[in-house]
């Protein structure tokens, strides 16, 4: 269970089951959500966009080498 504690500018302060907080920007929660609301938050991996991650890397290693 994760509890919004509070806002402090464009941050929110989560608070965990054991009272450990952490932050998550405000951005990436809903405009509706207020301090004392219970969220779920899942999270998941993209393989794509983790492909493709590692694809630009690469090239740029490989480009930074060549010159």
């Amino acid at each position: 269970m994760y509890v919004i504690d509070r806002f402090e500018g464009d941050w929110a302060i989560i608070e965990t089951d054991n009272r450990a907080t952490f932050n998550l920007p405000r951005s990436v929660l809903t405009a509706d959500l207020k301090e004392g609301d219970i969220i779920n938050i899942l999270v998941s991996l993209d393989s794509e966009a983790t492909k493709q991650r590692s694809k630009n890397a690469k090239s740029l290693l490989e480009n930074f080498f060549d010159q």
